[in-house]
């Protein structure tokens, strides 16, 4: 079986409509943006220690965490991945230092 991220971000979108009390996603966007982005970034935070401390099974379980939440905040904020992925698309079409240094500040 295949499973993609747009397979997720689709079943993601279809949560929106489920009842909180038999879905985490739907939960999470009754919870609103703010709340979502807490988990991801706590979900991120996770996954930094787990690949400093160079267990990758848990970086596995990790990544998969802030995938999932991400998706979930792009939805909260009805950005589709596909706009995400064509924004990748766009920063590839020049070397990586010329895309960082076009974007100004100190990202």
């Amino acid at each position: 079986m295949s499973f993609s991220l747009d397979d997720l971000a689709a079943l993601i979108k279809s949560r929106r409509n489920d009842s909180a009390s038999n879905s985490y996603t739907k939960s999470l966007f009754d919870a609103g943006p703010p709340r979502i982005a807490k988990k991801f970034g706590e979900e991120a935070v996770e996954a930094v220690i787990a690949a400093m401390e160079g267990d990758n099974n848990a970086l596995t379980s990790e990544a998969a965490d802030v995938l999932y939440h991400l998706l979930v905040l792009l939805e909260a904020r009805d950005i589709a991945l596909s706009d995400v992925v064509a924004e990748l698309g766009r920063r590839t079409a020049q070397s990586g230092l010329a895309e960082k240094a076009s974007r100004g500040g100190s990202k």
